[in-house]
């Protein structure tokens, strides 16, 4: 049978910056440094301003973004350029209730729960309770499934509600700014320490949720623009500003089925290539004849 999806080997191919940060161990003290929020938030200073307007034509060539996909304007500067918006036409957004639709852009892997409140990212296991720092939320999760998407720079960096539904709680979760790169997920607890932001959302469709928004190495803001009261399928709930980001979905037993050809390709240490709208599975009493 033909494959639905492109997929992405999870490698440790990192550029030297990386490999000097997490490997040397003169980067390693330096990392403890660039990781806090203040630096970032230094970068994020510059990245908001006119002097980083060059970096945009470089950044266009390097990650081989077709332009023509997203709204045509001016930016002033290049965070303004990160946070551009999609032209409507540009993603395929399926309208039936029962598919569940990618919020975003991103590589994809999916994980079980399991009864030990942990599951696996990358080879790494992480509990569900640091997570979502609450060891009573995570409990409602067990025995469900963990959705991860990857953003990389040629993604579109808005991410979206997934189904109809009302926002239950949200929270922001402060902490340090990690790459989310393969060889920092190896070495580092990334999505436990990352800063983060936490939604619970009653769905429609598949039942109580949650979606996480992870920040990155150099990542200065997670942006969610609804945080209360109630949310539309295909809603914009936010975008991150510059840098590798992830967003997860939290599942509960019995609620979803995520395609199968992602849980192989998981399992075979594959991301799956996914964009916003496209359907990654569907809610469980879709699957009964």
């Amino acid at each position: 049978m033909e494959r639905q999806f492109k997929t992405k080997r999870i490698t440790e191919n990192n550029n030297w910056s990386l490999n000097f940060l997490y490997k040397n161990p003169l980067g390693r003290c330096l990392l403890k440094v660039i990781i806090q929020p203040p630096l970032t938030k230094l970068a994020g200073v510059y990245l908001n301003s006119s002097l980083s307007k060059g970096m945009i034509n470089r950044f266009i060539q390097k990650n081989g973004l077709k332009m023509e996909d997203y709204e045509p304007m001016s930016y002033t500067s290049f965070n303004h350029f990160f946070m551009r918006e999609i032209k409507p036409t540009a993603r395929v957004l399926f309208q039936d209730r029962g598919s569940l639709s990618a919020p975003c852009d991103g590589k994809v892997t999916v994980y079980p729960i399991s009864d030990k409140q942990t599951f696996k990212v990358k080879h790494s296991e992480y509990a569900l309770s640091e997570l979502l720092d609450s060891t009573s939320l995570a409990e409602k999760w067990q025995g469900g499934c963990a959705v991860i998407f990857r953003l990389t720079p040629d993604d579109y960096h808005h991410y979206y509600f997934i189904d109809e539904g009302t926002i239950v709680s949200h929270q922001k979760i402060a902490g340090v700014f990690h790459t989310v790169q393969p060889i920092a997920i190896h070495s580092q607890p990334v999505f436990s320490t990352n800063a983060r932001e936490v939604t619970v959302i009653e769905t429609k469709n598949f039942g109580e949720i949650v979606q996480i928004e992870v920040g990155a190495l150099m990542v200065g803001k997670i942006k969610n623009v609804k945080t209360s009261g109630n949310c539309q399928r295909f809603e914009k709930k936010g975008w991150f500003e510059f840098g590798g980001s992830t967003v997860i979905l939290l599942f509960q037993k019995n609620q979803v089925i995520i395609d199968p050809e992602i849980w192989v390709n998981t399992e075979q240490n594959l991301e799956t290539i996914v964009k916003f709208g496209q359907v990654v599975g569907k809610k469980m009493e879709e699957s009964h004849e």
